[in-house]
């Protein structure tokens, strides 16, 4: 088949190169605009616009997916379907009606579960043992389109959200290249999404990514997984914002008051609202992250002192 292939992050790059290694063409990449990126805030293009270009793939840029130019252009490519990693934009009727096969999307959860825009992170939050990968056939309604096949993945215990979806996007590409060859083959048919088990995964916001020291420390501990590394789960000390890394649970140790820290030569205890836990790293604002005895250390907590 004939492919216009739509994804912007790095995640959706394991499905570009097994499409372009696949029996399939890729005749074009859809992405987001080019973007200010990286420390120095340069702008650049997007990870598919630039494996795209490697490749020799005609890039295309719409600010908006229903800008008559970009549409025009996808009618005379004349793909035979679309598939989607990632893309990060809606996609109106006009853009889904082009190809015959339709637009065909690679989605990290088992749907019905955590439709949305951050399905891995509240998979994590949540508590969930199981996550995986779906290919569905993109309708109007977020994420609700038939099915065509998935694969599963277990949730390791220490898993941040950026540990697991690259598992996933590297076990989704082949799941996405397989899809492809069955609609084409004709011996693959999409089945409509059960009505029950629908959960919703909206993106995680700053405000979402803030520790609350009295909840339990299983609570903390999923939150900062899963803001790792986007956006980032974060608390202050002494008025300024500081990141926190992934902690360790330490149930065995004794009870500390919410926020209250505890530093020895070995380890630095954060309380909670059960039983404290170990931080990892820590990026105290405007410095990169460092081991949190090292931050301990440099700023010399006192007795007062409380992560808030």
């Amino acid at each position: 088949m004939r492919l216009v292939f739509a994804g912007t992050p790095e995640t959706a790059l394991p499905s570009l190169r097994a499409l372009l290694a696949s029996r399939h063409e890729v005749v074009a990449v859809v992405t987001r605009p080019d973007a200010e990126a990286g420390r120095g805030r340069k702008v650049r293009p997007s990870p598919v616009a630039a494996l795209a270009a490697e490749s020799g793939i005609e890039v295309l840029r719409p600010e908006k997916a229903g800008d008559p130019a970009f549409l025009d252009r996808l009618r005379q490519i004349a793909p035979d379907c679309c598939p989607v990693v990632a893309y990060g934009a809606l996609l109106p009727q006009a853009a889904l009606d082009i190809p015959p096969q339709g637009w065909i999307n690679l989605h990290f959860s088992l749907l019905p579960a955590w439709r949305g825009a951050a399905p891995v992170q509240h998979a994590i939050l949540h508590g969930d043992e199981i996550t995986g990968a779906a290919t569905f056939r993109i309708v109007r309604e977020l994420d609700a389109g038939p099915v065509f096949g998935v694969v599963t993945e277990v949730i390791r215990p220490a898993d941040t959200s950026g540990e697991l979806l690259g598992r996933l996007a590297e076990s989704g590409a082949g799941l996405l290249a397989a899809t492809l060859d069955g609609v084409e083959d004709g011996t693959l048919e999409a089945r409509p999404q059960p009505p029950d088990g629908v959960s919703l995964a909206p993106k995680i916001t700053v405000e979402v990514a803030r520790v609350d020291w009295a909840a339990p420390a299983m609570r903390v501990d999923r939150l900062v997984r899963a803001c790792a590394p986007n956006p980032g789960a974060w608390t202050e000390f002494r008025g300024q914002r500081v990141k926190l890394g992934p902690v360790r649970l330490r149930p065995d140790a004794e009870k500390l008051e919410p926020g209250e820290l505890r530093v020895s030569k070995n380890s630095v205890l954060a309380g909670t609202g059960s039983h404290p836990v170990e931080l990892g790293e820590v990026g105290p604002q405007g410095k990169r992250q460092m081991l949190a005895g090292d931050w301990a250390r440099g700023v010399r907590i006192t007795d007062q002192d409380r992560l808030d």
